[in-house]
């Protein structure tokens, strides 16, 4: 088994001060692809959004909403409270899943004994878990101070580049104005973007237990003191990109629960707003910045990879307490390593091959129309359209974001990319969304990768049934 491993706080990141740095391009990019939620303000069909998005996520918070989650609402209040942890050292919470026997084979390697300790299934996957979540983790933290009061830290200004991004129209603290919670103000965030529990004018909080199964209270993970959210902006959610990113990066290690991961990701962003942590738009700008870097890590894209990182991930106890980098200049290759070593791994646990473990599974993730209904429940949390423009047409993947076919090209190799980015054009989830301004990053906002991953699934079965038969 891998070493025992040791992350300090950064498990609680989103907790603290982010570190003052200028935006890499990577950030820039990311930046740009979420800065149309700082212009709804001037439209009404913004503002119309906006007050969307805080009665959809009160709704959901308090169960009013009734959506067609995976537990019934008082279990998925649990969930949401456990998620509240993020185990972005070896993707351990999200590992159900793979499904009942899969992740008891997983779960018995990768593992969190406390706050700050925990093992990995094997070290090629903990440096693929790694670097990819430090990478998606980047692009989404440059956007929580900035799109608050347009700093990195809420206090040092911006790069002359990044606020550029803020022409045209963009405001800081777009969710604190419109919603009577202006930074700085009673009950508000000091730097902007107040939360949902800083705005709602009812929050439903709870009591249960958290990850480690001790007792705990939704507010400590809201107001502290498991994590102190009071000054933290809301946009875009981080927790969100932690949980599509390392729930993408187990789909792509084992295909056979693609769509069920996808779910899995779904849900791990819909309950950072049960909990009262994030608003809608919050989960689907943290799902667009993940699946954006990650599909620029898979093209090996080279402002994604070749990048050097601190990577608590890769530390091994002889080591914990030095700083150890991380760079990859071969991300596909990461993978495929990475991808042997899980199916080793896997196939060691359950005992017998990782196909056939996959298809066992008694757990909540067992009925494909229940996933199939959930995710697209949080496609778009029903929010009106801002961008008319793009509301009906089917947008060209292959010609405005042609890398994001590498999602489903990498757990599904016998696909081109040109019939990848071809499934991802038929299957894309509605338009005209406050983020689908027409933009690569708008792409990113309707993929519909559980449906995707299905017709891929399926065309990709075919054509090894007709080797077969050759």
């Amino acid at each position: 088994m891998f070493g025992t491993l040791r992350v300090g706080l950064a498990l609680l990141g989103a907790a603290l001060p982010l570190q003052a740095v200028a935006q890499s391009a990577a950030n820039l990019t990311a930046l740009r692809g979420l800065v149309p939620v700082a212009r709804l303000q001037a439209s009404p069909a913004g503002k119309a959004a906006l007050d969307a998005n805080l009665q959809v996520t009160g709704d959901i918070q308090t169960g009013d909403l009734k959506q067609p989650t995976l537990l019934p609402f008082p279990e998925q209040q649990q969930l949401a409270l456990r998620d509240c942890f993020i185990t972005d050292g070896n993707a351990a919470g999200l590992a159900d899943g793979l499904g009942t026997t899969l992740a008891q084979a997983y779960q018995a390697k990768a593992t969190y004994s406390d706050y700050k300790t925990f093992t990995s299934i094997a070290p090629a996957v903990a440096n693929l878990i790694g670097y990819t979540n430090n990478v998606t983790k980047s692009d989404s933290n440059s956007g929580k101070y900035f799109f608050a009061n347009a700093t990195t830290n809420g206090k040092t200004p911006v790069t002359d580049a990044a606020a550029a991004i803020l022409a045209d129209g963009a405001v800081t603290d777009v969710f604190g104005k419109a919603y009577d919670r202006p930074a700085g103000s009673p009950g508000a965030d000091r730097y902007g973007n107040s939360r949902p529990f800083q705005t709602l004018p009812r929050l439903r909080a709870y009591r249960g237990q958290d990850y480690f199964g001790a007792p705990s209270h939704s507010l400590d993970w809201l107001r502290g003191p498991a994590q102190d959210l009071v000054n933290s902006p809301s946009y875009p959610s981080g927790h969100t990109t932690y949980g599509y990113t390392e729930s993408m990066v187990l789909a792509l290690l084992v295909p056979e629960r693609y769509q069920q991961m996808v779910a899995r990701a779904a849900e791990y962003g819909n309950d950072r707003i049960i909990v009262g942590a994030h608003y809608a738009m919050d989960v689907l700008g943290g799902r667009a910045t993940s699946l954006h870097a990650l599909a620029h890590l898979l093209a090996n894209d080279p402002v994604y990879v070749g990048q050097i990182r601190k990577n608590p991930a890769v530390l091994d106890q002889a080591t914990a307490e030095a700083d150890r980098t991380v760079g990859v200049t071969d991300y596909r290759a990461l993978l495929a390593e990475a991808r042997a070593a899980m199916a080793e791994a896997l196939k060691a646990g359950c005992g017998d091959t990782v196909a056939a473990c996959a298809a066992k599974d008694t757990g909540r993730f067992k009925d494909p129309a229940a996933n199939a209904a959930f995710y697209a429940a949080t496609q778009t949390y029903g929010l009106p359209v801002v961008h008319p423009e793009t509301a009906g047409r089917q947008e060209d993947v292959a010609k405005i974001a042609p890398e994001a076919g590498h999602l489903l090209t990498a757990a599904f190799p016998a696909l081109t990319l040109d019939e990848a980015n071809a499934i991802l054009t038929e299957t894309q989830g509605p338009g005209g969304g406050f983020l689908d301004d027409g933009s690569e990053f708008g792409v990113y906002a309707r993929l519909d990768l559980y449906t995707a991953a299905g017709k891929a699934a399926a065309l990709a079965a075919q054509r090894a049934g007709t080797s077969a038969t050759r």
